[in-house]
């Protein structure tokens, strides 16, 4: 293993940095999304603003008892095609706008870079979620109660007949205002654990599970209340409320959880949002960090990982 040790898997290869970086991003967001998608789909039932009866949850643990006895618990993984198709190329292209925004703006590896960090984290969002709101729309229509779609096609195509285009996009500046300091505060926390916990640099998958798992928690905690009125915005055309089915912008859905629940209408779906972001964020860094280490060992020419 002292061969291995020799080189920094970060630094990459420059003929196959770009291929690196898009190929590790996207295993990383199927893998995220993949298997935490029960708990987001707990999260979205638990942030709709009037549930049916039948969907009103008192925790994590109830709504998981409760949709498997009543639904099945296929029904957790309803919309799950969606989240796969987008989440590929959306985390490609997420990843790849990262690092070359932290590249381009002098993170050369050593020390810390909150700024470079920051900045390269809103830049992959904005660039990650132009491709994956439309996704995001879809998923979030067959996660809700009494959903009739049986397929994404078929969702996608009775959403744009009776909303418009306009639909899977209306909710794309709240998501913006929502990933972009999501992404900052995940990365900029990410980088600088990361570092703090393995000053070395060499590969450690320790190092990015704990690190990735508590960036992922810090993330989600402080953004949730902006999650709540994404969740509004995205599901108001299964509403049968007249001021949630009209509701444009994040202003207005703020103002309107804010008359019907008050303060604690914006901590909807915190345990649940917690509860996934912690391990899929831990799952994504380290499924991104491996498949950086992974490829520069064969890039490299090294032997091979497992000896």
């Amino acid at each position: 293993m002292a061969q291995a040790d020799e080189y920094d898997y970060e630094a990459l290869p420059e003929n196959s940095s770009v291929f690196a970086h898009l190929m590790a991003g996207a295993f990383a967001g199927v893998a995220e999304h993949a298997v935490m998608y029960p708990v987001d789909s707990i999260k979205t039932r638990m942030q709709i603003l009037q549930p049916t009866p039948q969907a009103a949850y008192s925790g994590v643990i109830n709504a998981v008892s409760r949709i498997s006895t009543t639904e099945g618990a296929h029904t957790l993984w309803r919309g799950i095609n969606s989240v796969i198709m987008g989440a590929g190329p959306a985390h490609a292209l997420h990843f790849a706008t990262l690092e070359f925004v932290k590249d381009a703006l002098g993170d050369d590896g050593a020390g810390h870079h909150h700024f470079a960090a920051a900045a390269g984290g809103a830049c992959g969002a904005i660039a990650h979620d132009a491709l994956m709101n439309p996704f995001d729309v879809i998923k979030q229509r067959m996660q809700v109660h009494g959903s009739v779609y049986r397929s994404i096609l078929e969702c996608a195509s009775k959403v744009y007949r009776a909303e418009g285009l306009r639909a899977f996009y209306i909710s794309y500046p709240t998501t913006l205002s929502i990933t972009i300091p999501c992404q900052a505060i995940q990365v900029t926390t990410y980088e600088y654990l990361r570092k703090v916990l393995n000053p070395s640099g060499q590969y450690d998958p320790m190092t990015h599970v704990m690190a990735g798992g508590v960036a992922g928690a810090v993330a989600a905690a402080a953004t949730t209340p902006l999650d709540v009125a994404k969740t509004l915005l995205q599901t108001r055309g299964e509403s049968k409320d007249i001021r949630i089915r009209n509701c444009n912008g994040l202003f207005e859905a703020a103002r309107l959880i804010y008359q019907r629940q008050g303060l604690a209408g914006f901590a909807k779906g915190l345990q649940p949002r917690v509860l996934s972001h912690m391990p899929s964020t831990a799952i994504c860094w380290s499924v991104y960090e491996y498949g950086k280490f992974l490829m520069s060992r064969e890039s490299l020419d090294k032997q091979p990982i497992m000896t």
